[in-house]
């Protein structure tokens, strides 16, 4: 038996080292990943609140109808502002990270900005009224990591309804360099910085002749009259000043 297995042997290796192409192969077990070895679950999406304030970036987001035609689009910087425990805490909307949608029909449309796993949203509901457009509802939430360490999870929300908030005409676009400080409860306020958003009509996808906010047109416009009343009040002190000087003239004059 042991001139067989020899014989065996000898013979495998005689075709390995003439016949090409044939190779001795040991057998290899594989064993399965132990349960420490297998990649975790993908972890849920939370906000970071921070400290203090940023600038937040700027995105552009549209919503498109039944068609494929931009009907609602909006650029803005979005900040979230959290109240908790008589202290104040900020968090910047991602553009990168937003999910976009909405719809848009006759006299409504909507549009919401989600983050992923639902951790923060913003959605403006728009109306149309006499070739009238505006945001008449705002809702807000998010659900960020705990501020403190034992602080539970904690999801703060807000809702501004019945109002008639960033109107333009039909085909033009409300834009607002100042900044919109929107408060949606007690614990959520919302900042929109810059903003300008158009609803319904969008020629091209383009935005429209710009409508003013009110913010804007006062930091324009009363620097304008302030400096018209300095120069006014400066012209009728030297005029004050001429109308004396030669009333005294005419008066030594007369001596």
């Amino acid at each position: 038996m042991m001139q067989r297995g020899q014989t065996g042997g000898w013979f495998l290796f005689f075709l390995t080292a003439v016949i090409p192409g044939v190779h001795l192969q040991r057998h290899i077990s594989v064993q399965p990943a132990s349960e420490s070895e297998l990649p975790s679950e993908a972890q849920i999406y939370q906000p970071v609140l921070q400290p203090s304030e940023a600038v937040p970036p700027i995105g552009t987001y549209v919503v498109t109808n039944l068609v494929g035609k931009p009907c609602i689009k909006a650029t803005m910087g979005a900040e979230y502002i959290v109240i908790e425990k008589k202290k104040t805490w900020y968090f910047n909307l991602d553009p990168s990270r937003v999910r976009t949608s909405g719809f848009c029909s006759k006299g409504a449309a909507a549009l919401s900005l989600t983050l992923p796993d639902d951790a923060a949203s913003l959605q403006f509901t728009f109306r149309k009224e006499n070739d009238i457009f505006y945001v008449d509802k705002l809702t807000a939430h998010v659900s960020p990591l705990p501020v403190c360490q034992g602080c539970a999870n904690k999801t703060y929300s807000g809702l501004l309804a019945h109002e008639k908030l960033f109107a333009a005409g039909n085909g033009q676009s409300f834009k607002c360099q100042s900044e919109q400080l929107l408060w949606t409860s007690p614990e959520l306020r919302i900042k929109l910085v810059p903003l300008q958003m158009q609803a319904f009509t969008l020629p091209n996808g383009q935005y429209g002749i710009e409508v003013e906010c009110q913010h804007d047109f006062n930091k324009r416009v009363i620097p304008v009259i302030v400096g018209a009343i300095v120069v006014g009040l400066i012209l009728m002190a030297v005029l004050t000043s001429l109308f004396i000087k030669d009333r005294r003239r005419q008066g030594y004059a007369r001596l």
